[in-house]
C-alpha cells in the first residue's frame, strides 16, 4: 500500500514553479511539493523576501531557484521563464498562487486599486498560464493549479477588483483545462476558503466580522496555510490525472452552508 502511495503522489523529478511563495499559502505549497520529492522555482515582488522558503526547501535536499517578479509586469514574468529554461530545461508544475487584495466599498474604489488588482490576479495569472501551456504544450504533459477563492463563487463585500479577478480565475481556469486536456495538461484550481494569512488580517483585527466569519465556517475555525498541502500534492501528481478544470473548494465547509 505504501508503494502504491508513494508512486501515486510522488513528484520526484518534477519541476514545479510557485508563484508568491515567500510566505502564507504559497510558501506551504511550495514546501509541500519539495516534501514530495520535486525541485522548486519561487517566486515573489521581493526576491528577498524567498529566503526563508529558499532554505527550508533546500534543507530537504531539494534543488530551488528563487527569482524576483511583478506579476504584474509581463516582461518580468517572460524572465522567470528564460530562468526556468537554462536551469532546469522543463517545467513540470505551475501554482499559480500570488495575488493582491485592496479593500473599499465598490463608489470609492479607485482606478488604480482597480487595475492593480486585476493586472496582478488576472493578467499575471494568465501571462504565466500562457508561458507554462507553451513549455508543458513542448514538452508533452504539464500540471497547472491555479489559486481561485470563495469569491469564485460569491461576490464579497467592499473587495470588487479581488471578487472579479478571482471569478475570472476560475472561468480561465475551465478554458485552459478546455484546450489543453488533450495534450496531457491538467488545469485545476484550488478555491481557499478563510485562511490565517497576511491578506485576511483586517477582517481577523474586526472582530465583528471575525466572530461571524468563523460562526458560519462548519468546523469552527479559520484554515492554516499548511492545510492547502495535501489538495496541492493531490493536483500536482499523477493520482489527479483524470481531474481537469476542477475548482476544488478547500473551506473547512463554508461553501456547503
Amino acid at each position: 500500500m505504501n508503494n502504491y502511495l508513494q508512486t501515486m503522489f510522488s513528484l520526484e523529478g518534477k519541476v514545479a514553479l510557485v508563484t508568491g511563495a515567500s510566505r502564507g499559502l504559497g510558501k506551504a505549497m511550495a514546501i509541500a511539493l519539495a516534501k514530495a520529492g520535486a525541485d522548486l522555482v519561487l517566486t515573489a515582488t521581493n526576491e528577498a523576501n524567498l529566503k526563508s522558503t529558499h532554505d527550508e526547501i533546500q534543507s530537504l535536499g531539494r534543488k530551488v531557484l528563487s527569482i524576483g517578479c511583478d506579476q504584474s509586469q509581463t516582461e518580468q514574468i517572460n524572465n522567470v521563464f528564460e530562468e526556468v529554461k537554462s536551469t532546469f530545461g522543463k517545467l513540470d508544475i505551475l501554482v499559480n498562487n500570488a495575488g493582491t487584495i485592496r479593500r473599499a466599498p465598490a463608489d470609492k474604489t479607485t482606478d488604480e486599486d482597480w487595475q492593480h488588482v486585476i493586472d496582478t490576479n488576472l493578467n499575471g495569472v494568465f501571462h504565466f498560464c500562457r508561458s507554462a501551456g507553451q513549455m508543458m504544450l513542448a514538452q508533452g504533459g504539464g500540471k497547472i493549479i491555479n489559486v481561485a477563492s470563495l469569491l469564485t463563487f460569491s461576490g464579497g463585500i467592499t473587495v470588487p477588483a479581488y471578487a472579479a479577478s478571482k471569478g475570472a480565475v476560475g472561468q480561465l481556469t475551465k478554458a485552459l483545462a478546455n484546450e489543453w486536456a488533450a495534450s496531457n495538461i491538467q488545469v485545476n484550481a484550488i478555491a481557499p476558503g478563510y485562511f490565517s494569512t497576511d491578506n485576511t488580517q483586517q477582517l481577523r483585527d474586526d472582530s465583528e466580522r471575525n466572530a461571524s466569519i468563523t460562526a458560519r465556517i462548519p468546523c469552527g475555525k479559520w484554515g492554516q496555510p499548511e492545510d492547502l498541502a495535501g489538495s496541492a500534492v493531490f493536483l500536482a501528481s499523477q493520482a489527479s490525472n483524470y481531474v481537469n478544470g476542477h475548482i476544488m473548494l478547500v473551506d473547512g465547509g463554508w461553501m456547503a452552508r
